[in-house]
């Protein structure tokens, strides 16, 4: 075993570890800024409760709108390359094509909703 492929493993556990301290010394801060500008504790568990969650109903129908362009530039690729061999970048293209074709969708059909 080479010595750089020992430390992998070692160096992933290490950076994750400092993400998730510098994640909690940032909360800690945060909140010591907020009582020290005289925020009320109410107030404060207000901001960081998680039970509230405000879901954007037409969130779902974009994830749905873009899987299924997603899905048919899949096909498409993969018929394109049975039938006429062509492969050179063509499914990435497909692929990003129909997910920015089922966006549009979605920004006209959610555009007619808000209104």
């Amino acid at each position: 075993m080479d010595q750089m492929e020992f430390y992998i493993p070692i160096v992933l556990f290490i950076c994750t570890a400092a993400v998730i301290i510098m994640h909690i010394a940032s909360r800690h801060r945060e909140r010591l800024t907020m009582i020290e500008k005289g925020m009320s504790s109410e107030d404060i568990k207000a901001l960081f409760t998680r039970g509230q969650f405000r879901a954007n109903p037409l969130g779902v129908l974009k994830w749905g709108i873009l899987f299924v362009f997603v899905g048919f530039a899949t096909l498409l690729g993969n018929y394109l390359d049975a039938v006429y061999g062509i492969r050179d970048g063509a499914m990435i293209g497909l692929i990003t094509l129909f997910a920015g074709i089922g966006l549009v969708v979605y920004y006209s059909i959610a555009a007619k909703k808000q209104v």
